[in-house]
């Protein structure tokens, strides 16, 4: 049992990240009387507009998260996103604070490096061959090695920034020098991928929690330049492609351990599903479980963090979602379109309210659901497509 927030017998969850993920995963805990906190590098980010309090911080700043986190004294300190002092949570963890899922999870999922090792070398599930390289010439005989093309990542970036598909010899510096541009926390490291001929690609959101672990149904995607642009759910699977695939997400989601919903990302291929990637919170392609399921993304995240059961996970229809970008960067800008985008059937638009937009930055997602995939899709795309952003030029 806890108290109401904002008083002495609060529970409390301090989130580190505040964008637009985050921003639900605040509701779904204020829904339950929980009192949240949001941090992030830049103030009026999006969950700190519906928190009861928020910090402005680097991310890599450890005294800085720790000063906060000493303050607060938070029941669950929440990482909503990778660029955080992960050593910093370790010492916390270690020190009595509990960090959602694990501060190993946090930290091993915080690189490419760290999490592709685990997967690969140490749990031995499948993946695409892979090298790392810290210098251009290290880069050049990786991508000999595993041939043309290749994809190009820094081994810590976000929402695909830095990642590039590298087709011959001659594009390989304009790679290095894209991935050094998108990297974050300063880091010169990068991985090289051999190019891997998928069928699909999906997210499996998998989540731990005192009833075990589940999952929700599939969700395919598609991205461009590493950021997803469109999702739905459910994504056609063979009943063998879904045993592979939650037997992958299990294995690896069983080893970083905690309470808590992860996104693992999946290559379906003619010759099996491979592992590609793992986040230790909620996916930005799971937002179109907001639409589609009895429970999103976001409200099973807070039920295991809580400790509370999860008997079940319902499909309640088909959706899809499909996102806004912007173009540029700019502070004055508007977004319009909303009277065409919600006069469509069985469609919902989420607007994240972010201060600033940048080239490429998600500003608003549409929802639509419909009694199939295709129709779904559809139905997300032109409500996207009927958003805009005006900027003031001035």
């Amino acid at each position: 049992m806890y108290g109401s927030p904002l008083t002495s017998g609060a529970r409390k969850v301090l989130l580190l990240g505040s964008g637009e993920l985050g921003k639900e995963v605040v509701l779904e805990a204020q829904r339950l009387g929980v009192e949240t906190i949001a941090v992030d590098r830049y103030a009026n980010a999006p969950a700190m507009q519906v928190a009861h309090r928020s910090y402005v911080t680097d991310m890599l700043d450890g005294d800085g998260i720790r000063r906060i986190i000493e303050e607060e004294r938070p029941d669950f300190i929440v990482p909503e996103i990778e660029a955080i002092a992960t050593e910093t949570l370790l010492e916390l963890e270690s020190e009595g604070h509990r960090v959602i899922p694990t501060a190993r999870a946090a930290r091993l999922t915080m690189d490419r490096e760290g999490i592709r090792r685990l997967a690969s070398e140490t749990l031995g599930l499948p993946t695409a061959p892979y090298r790392f390289a810290d210098t251009l010439d290290e880069l050049r005989q990786a991508a000999a090695e595993l041939g043309f093309p290749c994809v190009i990542k820094p081994i810590m970036s976000s929402s695909g920034k830095g990642q590039s598909v590298c087709r011959s010899e001659a594009e390989i510096e304009g790679c290095w020098n894209y991935a050094m541009e998108g990297g974050r926390a300063k880091k010169s490291r990068i991985i090289v991928e051999g190019f891997v001929t998928f069928e699909s690609e999906i997210t499996l959101l998998t989540v731990r929690s005192v009833s075990g672990t589940s999952y929700c149904p599939p969700i395919g995607h598609v991205q461009k330049d590493g950021d997803y642009i469109e999702s739905w759910q459910p994504h056609q699977m063979t009943e063998a492609q879904i045993r592979e695939a939650e037997e992958i997400a299990l294995r690896i989601t069983d080893e970083l351990g905690g309470y808590g919903i992860y996104g693992v990302e999946l290559f379906l291929t003619k010759d099996g599903v491979l592992f590609s990637e793992v986040s230790p919170r909620p996916h930005d392609t799971g937002m179109v479980t907001m639409a589609t399921q009895d429970l999103s993304e976001f409200a099973l995240h807070i039920r295991a963090i809580l400790g509370f059961p999860i008997p079940t996970i319902r499909l309640l229809s088909p959706g899809a979602s499909h996102t806004l970008k912007a173009d540029r960067e700019s502070a004055a800008f508007r977004i319009g379109g909303l009277e065409e985008a919600l006069s469509l059937p069985n469609t919902q638009v989420r607007v994240f309210g972010k201060p600033e937009t940048k080239v490429g930055r998600r500003m608003a997602v549409a929802l639509s659901t419909a009694p199939d995939t295709d129709a779904a899709r559809e139905l997300a795309r032109r409500a996207a497509e009927s958003l805009r952003i005006e900027y003031d030029n001035k």
